[in-house]
């Protein structure tokens, strides 16, 4: 008796339901529990917790990588303890990070010989790759007004109102005015022209999305690049191109190679990515490219030597991973040009699928283009009785992860819908869709009308 009385009091779980065992209490909030509890139980809370996530392969509002393939998963395991910032110890790494530095580069047409050694870095994602790129306009903005003796306190950026939050976030962290190019309704991107004509002596650089958040359409490069090499050659100035290529930077040179967006114009000086959206690769990887190394000011970059080698940093961080790194090598030579295009273009013949879906019910308007990021933005042509927002709230009961939203200012009247379609986003699911969008439309069609309700939108 005295052993089995032991036994319950050591291991009561031995005898308890899956319930009892592992949620008698509910999980810690706000401090630390005074008690250590078993692996298990520790997994199995969290566990059970994560299990109300929406499914990633249905959140069709993220253009961030939700799926790759098990070789791939084993490598991202394998180096998951490894500090990318320990250059010396992990010098494979370090190569690993330089050789994808230098593919993306040529793959942007930088002016690089075979054997040239391209200027970049990997980043967390393309809001930090936007801070390093945009700190290194301003200090070279910076460094020439202080030559010439003028003012050099009142910097300014360029950009279109259709920007992602980054650069807003860029403007109030580094005090960079950002000046906006209103949108209108059924030209949701940056006008050339008017971005032209909004630029100064304290413009530190106009910067171009290739494929905005909004609704997937590139902005035209060249055009911008033409108009303000004519501006500058008027006024003296020499005012650079950055290009926002989140999005559009590994779509543009598998799909639409003839299209001038990147190094090919003299003006664009570096250019950013994302790894993780259309680089294929799981989030946290971003890339930002140089020109040339004229273009990335030397006192930006820190050189330390307390890990065992002189090793040059330009990041706003210091620790982060190397998995994603390693991941976004494994797909640059696991599926090489031929791969990539295959997998944009497949991308972009299941967004038609889905655009000429959602034209044949009749009811909805299609905001983006058939040339950019495989986006499908489409709004209501009717909105007296229910809006997108309710589409969008509806959709979830059958587990579809839409987003509706407002577009930029210069047209907020109009809200949009948007479906991004990614590797995983089949021709299946595509139809499946339309279908569910269907069923919805008919269950808002038999409620009685929003009060909230405007005119039909345009």
């Amino acid at each position: 008796m005295a052993m089995s009385k032991a036994f319950s009091e050591s291991d009561v779980s031995i005898h308890s339901t899956f319930a009892s065992r592992y949620v008698r209490d509910s999980a810690p909030r706000f401090t630390i529990p005074q008690s250590s509890m078993s692996k298990e139980a520790a997994f199995q809370i969290i566990n059970d917790e994560l299990m109300l996530d929406g499914n990633p392969r249905l959140n069709l509002a993220s253009f961030v990588t939700t799926w790759m393939e098990p070789e791939c998963d084993k490598l991202i395991m394998d180096s998951i303890n490894k500090n990318y910032v320990n250059m010396d110890e992990y010098p494979v790494t370090t190569e690993i990070q330089n050789r994808c530095v230098n593919m993306i580069a040529h793959l942007f047409n930088a002016p690089l010989g075979d054997s040239d050694v391209a200027v970049g870095a990997g980043t967390v994602g393309s809001s930090e790759a936007i801070m390093l790129a945009g700190l290194a306009f301003k200090r070279k903005w910076q460094r020439k007004r202080k030559g010439e003796g003028k003012a050099h306190d009142k910097p300014n950026l360029v950009t279109g109102a259709n920007v992602q939050v980054c650069w807003e976030k860029f403007g109030r962290y580094f005090e960079v005015e950002l000046k906006e190019v209103k949108v209108r309704e059924g030209y949701y991107v940056m006008d050339p022209v008017e971005a032209v004509e909004m630029v100064d002596e304290n413009t530190i650089c106009v910067a171009a999305i290739l494929g905005s958040t909004y609704n997937g359409e590139f902005e035209d490069v060249k055009l911008l690049n033409d108009l303000l090499m004519k501006k500058n050659k008027e006024s003296g100035w020499d005012t650079p191109i950055h290009v926002d290529a989140a999005s559009g930077g590994f779509i543009a040179p598998f799909l639409y190679p003839e299209l001038e967006w990147d190094f090919r114009l003299p003006l664009v000086k570096s250019i950013n990515v994302s790894g993780h959206k259309y680089g294929l690769v799981y989030a946290g990887i971003g890339w930002v490219i140089w020109r040339t190394k004229q273009d990335l000011p030397e006192e930006l970059i820190f050189h330390i030597d307390y890990l065992g080698a002189d090793q040059p940093t330009f990041t706003l961080n210091f620790s982060k991973g190397s998995s994603q790194i390693i991941a976004q090598y494994y797909q640059l030579i696991r599926l090489g040009f031929e791969g990539y295009r295959n997998v944009m273009q497949n991308c972009h013949d299941n967004a038609m699928v889905l655009k000429e879906g959602l034209e044949n019910t009749g009811r909805f308007s299609i905001a983006s283009k058939d040339m950019g990021v495989p986006v499908v933005a489409f709004s209501l042509k009717d909105r007296t009785r229910h809006d997108e927002f309710e589409v969008s709230e509806m959709l979830r009961r059958f587990g579809w992860m839409v987003p509706a939203y407002p577009m930029p200012e210069g047209a907020k009247h109009v809200s949009v819908l948007r479906v991004v379609i990614r590797e995983d986003f089949s021709r299946t699911l595509a139809g499946r869709l339309v279908q569910d969008i269907v069923k919805v439309l008919g269950e808002l069609d038999s409620l009685p009308p929003n009060k909230n309700m405007g005119a039909p939108q345009v």
